[in-house]
């Protein structure tokens, strides 16, 4: 039902919204708070693609009977002072990007943060650009491996929010990003700092969030993007083919996922005696339970045991600044060719405003 507010003002200024997002975080580490989130995540047709009837019976009857206390415990061993890393390091992207645009925009510009699931929600962040009259949106989901179920679940959620808007301000939006050339610079540069700073291992280990094999089959291009993107880093970082690998984590039910697994090949080098590896995240933009716990910690201990060596993980590019510099360049990319990019001439849009107030004024409109 379209909201019967008025949603666009006659004399306000016109401005430029963006949106970033990314999956979503329980509001606390308690099992509560983790049976609302997952209820919310999990029931989405685009992240279970399960029957509905079937589902609801799985989902209530079992998974939010049994998952939340386990992973509750799991979220209170990475938790922050200031909250879950994943929205800590979103909040602390969408600070240092709003800085970074109004420096580099010439008109003005307002950056939200929209969680799929969870708080702050997408209708929130759009409604904040809305109430600044973002009349011109950029949405970017903070995936750089697109996926039906993380960049279409947050198209989705956005078109969901604006059916009951009257007035539908210009979109674009960013589906992914796995091959863009300052995103893999930025991935490939951290590495190399860490290797300048702590040595190089012996293999690195790329690891990607896992996605149902039956995506692949039904024309989902998430994991030749995930190949590509390793690929190129290693390029970029000289290493050859055997000094690098690929694999999948996170996974979850019973049917089979993307391949390899990544405890099973890490159980396999650790079978083989490898001295050191070092594991990175390229799919995540910031630090988060799977990566922080599952990763860090959980499969070390997988690779460990089994015999191997040196085991470290690198963080992802969370706030830095190249990670910055890359989604504001990503922003300005798909943004231009709008007033307020490279122009802004305030005398005349003021000028405009007044005449456009003027007219509708004339024809009975509030002013």
């Amino acid at each position: 039902m379209i909201n019967k507010s008025a949603d666009y003002s006659h004399n306000s200024l016109p401005i430029t919204g963006v949106l970033i997002t990314n999956l979503g975080t329980p509001d606390e580490p308690t099992p509560t708070a983790l049976k609302k989130y997952l209820g919310e995540f999990l029931w989405d047709p685009r992240v279970v693609e399960i029957p509905r009837p079937i589902w609801w019976l799985i989902l209530n009857g079992i998974v939010l009977n049994t998952r939340p206390k386990k992973s509750a415990e799991a979220y209170k061993s990475v938790w922050m002072p200031e909250g879950s890393p994943l929205l800590v390091y979103s909040k602390r992207q969408a600070e240092a990007l709003q800085k970074t645009l109004e420096s580099r925009f010439k008109g003005p510009v307002k950056v939200a943060l929209g969680m799929r699931y969870g708080n702050p929600s997408i209708k929130s962040a759009l409604s904040e650009l809305k109430e600044a009259n973002a009349q011109r949106i950029v949405v970017l989901p903070l995936y750089p491996q697109y996926s039906a179920a993380t960049a279409a679940s947050t198209l989705d959620a956005v078109s969901k929010t604006m059916k009951e808007w009257r007035y539908i301000p210009q979109l674009r939006f960013i589906s992914h990003y796995h091959d863009d050339e300052g995103y893999l610079s930025a991935v490939a540069n951290s590495i190399q700092k860490y290797w300048d700073e702590q040595g190089k291992p012996e293999k690195l280990f790329y690891s990607f969030h896992g996605m149902p094999k039956r995506t692949l089959n039904a024309g989902d291009p998430y994991y030749c993007q995930c190949k590509k993107t390793a690929r190129l880093i290693s390029e970029k970082l000289g290493l050859a083919d055997d000094e690098w690998i690929i694999a999948f984590q996170s996974l979850f039910g019973k049917e089979e996922w993307l391949r390899p697994y990544a405890n099973e090949t890490l159980k396999q080098l650790g079978d083989q005696k490898l001295k050191s590896v070092d594991v990175v995240c390229p799919g995540f933009s910031a630090d988060c339970l799977e990566t922080l716990e599952e990763m860090a910690v959980e499969n070390k201990a997988v690779f460990q045991e089994s015999g191997g060596g040196q085991y470290r993980y690198i963080p992802c590019l969370n706030d830095s600044p190249e990670h910055i510099d890359v989604i504001a360049n990503l922003v300005a990319k798909n943004a231009q060719g709008w007033p307020g990019i490279d122009e802004w001439d305030a005398e005349k849009i003021n000028a405009d405003l007044a005449e456009t107030l003027d007219r509708a004024i004339a024809n009975g409109a509030h002013s």
